[in-house]
């Protein structure tokens, strides 16, 4: 029988990419410039996990292992780094990781796996590119919360038509503030309307229980989990509990030739330096 851990009622946010969010830090001018690109230095990479520990760690209190100030994990060292820089303040403002499959070849571990058993995805894991850990500095969230993520986005689409992925797959957290129905609505949600084929589901190490029966109520979807379904992509079956943030994490898989021509054009048209 596979380990549970039950909804509690004290929960944090651990997805930094809601528009919802109210930041206390003041606001940045909008006439900073931005660029997006793949890390190419150690100096950059360090200021993106510098930026991971002062969002998961300072605001929104993850428990993960903490390095000098930087959030730091086994993943980092085989991975891509795309990072949002502030040009005129030469400081990096959002981040994204992405695990490459050779990147997990020669770590011999995906992201995905310490969270599901991934048996079923097989087939397709030596071209599954893995995204995630994705944050934003707090002080661009109100006036550049858009700009921001916009980046990330034509960085990521960029990535993914530079080296022709096939499938992008990734944790997309559900904050459990919304407690137990608000996660059962949305559960129910995705299960009727988004779930993969069979041959695509997975299973959770650590699932989630009593999450009882769903109400009426249009389920709250935070933005990256929204932004990956108009996409095309698949849940690939029940949530996990992510024990480090204390959040429930589906499982998505975009197969890039699902994509509809709408967002395919906005997002593998390319917008930016990489």
């Amino acid at each position: 029988m596979q380990p549970s851990m039950p909804l509690t009622p004290n929960n944090l946010i651990a997805n930094s990419l809601r528009s919802e969010r109210v930041s206390r830090a003041p606001a940045v001018s909008e006439a900073s410039q931005l660029t997006v690109k793949i890390a190419d230095s150690h100096a950059l990479i360090e200021a993106a996990q510098r930026l991971r520990y002062r969002v998961f760690v300072d605001e929104l209190g993850a428990d993960i292992d903490r390095h000098d100030g930087r959030d730091v994990d086994q993943f980092d060292a085989v991975c891509d780094h795309l990072v949002v820089i502030d040009e005129q303040r030469d400081k990096v403002v959002g981040t994204y990781r992405i695990l490459p499959p050779w990147g997990a070849r020669k770590l011999g571990q995906r992201y995905s796996e310490t969270e599901f058993r991934v048996d079923a995805l097989r087939p397709i894991l030596g071209e599954l590119f893995e995204a995630g850990r994705a944050c934003i500095h707090p002080a661009y969230r109100s006036g550049h919360n858009g700009a921001v993520l916009a980046h990330l986005w034509s960085g990521l689409g960029r990535y993914v038509s530079q080296h022709n992925v096939k499938y992008l797959g990734g944790c997309a957290s559900v904050p459990l503030e919304g407690g137990a129905i608000n996660l059962a609505a949305l559960r129910a949600e995705l299960m009727a309307k988004y779930l993969a084929p069979m041959e695509y589901r997975i299973e959770p190490i650590r699932s989630i229980l009593d999450l009882g029966s769903p109400d009426a109520t249009k389920p709250t979807m935070p933005a990256l989990l929204r932004a990956y379904l108009r996409m095309g992509a698949w849940v690939c079956g029940e949530p996990a509990w992510d024990a480090q943030f204390d959040v429930a994490d589906f499982f998505v898989l975009l197969p890039v030739q699902r994509m509809t021509p709408r967002y395919a054009k906005h997002f593998l048209g390319g917008a930016t330096t990489v």
